[in-house]
């Protein structure tokens, strides 16, 4: 019997997969920066969030190619003497952190919600659908700034994992309703299926008929979906943090980074924030060429 990883090899997924220079290239950056930032101790050259160690005498230091640059600070220092480089792998792990939990918890929520929408439907259903079209009638940063800017003012000081917390799920409330809208029209199409229907007919119960049999056949756009939306919660989380309202400066992500070096960036100083910026954008652009090389090759039609 083939090991799954010898039979994921031979998939027409994974022959897809080989075949794209595209998806190659993305998922190499994109596992590039997660290995970076999960291994941010080992690979930083500094520690840049260790106020024991930063030097005012360092602050606004050019790239290496400068005459005024230093081998040891090779993307420059920001106005407090931090490694920029550094500060790229350490903003990189929280805002891919918050990105990914928030996505989690997204699914979570929209796939169970939507399946139950879809299955029961009626009354449920309307509800349900009701409800997203509220949430949908908000743009979703609004409804992050407001729940973020809320969360801010009842807990003023705040431990930064309760920061976290806040701004994760101010992503979570603004993000599952694709997915429920998405699993629920799906539903609606599996429930009435022969397979469906003859396993209503031979007594099994309905949740498991939803977690066994319809589950199974919705999870494929929702992976594409997920897949895009990680890119998405990235730059939300960045948008809030350059407001003000996210990730606290005592652990900056990148969008933290951006907001600092902005204040410099017609002093001179571009790269105090131009590199926070096209860090950001890399990892959008990777994780948004993966999801559209998976939507493809989930795609029958494009086989």
């Amino acid at each position: 019997m083939k090991r799954w990883w010898i039979r994921w090899w031979d998939s027409d997924i994974a022959y897809s997969f080989r075949h794209s220079p595209a998806a190659l290239l993305a998922a190499a950056i994109a596992l590039l920066c997660a290995v970076a930032a999960l291994a941010a101790p080992w690979v930083a050259p500094h520690n840049p969030f260790d106020l024991a160690a930063l030097e005012l005498g360092n602050a606004r230091l050019p790239p290496v190619w400068y005459p005024e640059g230093r081998w040891d600070f090779l993307l420059g220092t920001d106005d407090q003497g931090r490694d920029i480089l550094s500060a790229l792998i350490y903003g990189t792990r929280i805002s891919l952190f918050v990105g990914l939990v928030s996505v989690a918890l997204s699914v979570l929520i929209g796939v169970a919600l939507g399946l139950l929408a879809g299955f029961v439907g009626g009354w449920v259903d309307a509800l349900l659908m009701r409800l997203c079209d509220v949430m949908l009638s908000f743009p979703a940063i609004l409804i992050a700034l407001l729940i973020a800017g809320v969360g801010k003012a009842l807990f003023p000081d705040a431990h930064e994992a309760l920061a976290f917390g806040v701004l994760i799920a101010s992503i979570t409330l603004t993000g599952w309703v694709q997915y429920a809208r998405t699993v629920r029209g799906s539903t609606l199409v599996e429930r009435h299926k022969e397979y469906v229907q003859a396993a209503r007919v031979i007594g099994v119960a309905p949740w498991r008929i939803m977690l066994h049999h319809v589950l199974p056949n919705v999870l494929g756009p929702v992976l594409v979906l997920a897949t895009i939306h990680v890119a998405t919660a990235i730059i939300t989380e960045a948008t809030l943090s350059f407001l003000g309202v996210g990730a606290p400066p005592t652990s900056p992500s990148l969008g933290t980074l951006v907001r600092i070096g902005n204040d410099y960036l017609f002093s001179g100083e571009w790269w105090i924030t131009i590199f926070p910026g096209a860090m950001l954008v890399l990892i959008a652009l990777s994780v948004n060429l993966l999801g559209d090389w998976l939507r493809d090759a989930l795609n029958p039609r494009l086989r």
